[in-house]
């Protein structure tokens, strides 16, 4: 009779335990985070989520965009989500098939799904040559990146690899994020 208090004491130290064992580890490439693009001047728009579930070599995602802060645009024969500001700041999506997943070190694919043109507001039509790149790396507690330039022009054809993202190194180019209108991302 006197040992039924530790009993229970030690069946619920291991539920939980258990408990603690099966749940997902925290981290930024863990869960639902939110897409906060930045501008230069402490502008914050929450444009989605992105839910990342954990595998042995980084995480694989899903994401959702949230087009209410966008505008709808048709912009050389194309229908366009945009985002108002000094620029309008279009997102186009990645068309192809893709893994939808990153590492520690490589988030690539999920740079592509956060591919933008900009372009002035008074221009006629798209400028395609106008491509935003988030150049991405992983902080303790959030993933954050900087535009860099790309032709999005590229992305007309399929790649001949679906397994290779088509923007590597060497298709990007370093910009001034100064004049641009969001030229940051964090993921948190």
């Amino acid at each position: 009779m006197h040992f039924r208090p530790l009993r229970l004491f030690m069946l619920g130290a291991a539920s939980l335990l258990a408990a603690c064992a099966s749940s997902p580890p925290e981290g930024p490439l863990s869960g639902e985070k939110r897409i906060i693009l930045m501008g230069n001047k402490g502008e914050q728009l929450d444009i989605g989520s992105v839910t990342f579930t954990p595998v042995a070599d980084g995480a694989t995602y899903t994401i959702r965009i949230d087009h209410r802060h966008f505008t709808d645009y048709f912009l050389s024969m194309k229908e366009m989500k945009c985002l108002e500001g000094p620029e309008l700041w279009c997102h186009l999506p990645y068309p192809y098939q893709q893994p939808r997943k990153v590492t520690r070190d490589d988030f690539s694919w999920l740079a592509h799904d956060l591919l933008f043109m900009y372009k002035k507001k008074g221009e006629f039509g798209a400028n395609f040559w106008n491509g935003i790149y988030y150049q991405m790396h992983l902080t303790d507690d959030a993933i954050t990146g900087v535009a860099q330039a790309v032709d999005l022009n590229q992305l007309a054809a399929p790649p001949e690899d679906f397994t290779v993202p088509p923007f590597g190194e060497f298709e990007r180019t370093d910009i001034e994020p100064e004049p641009r209108f969001l030229p940051f991302v964090e993921i948190r």
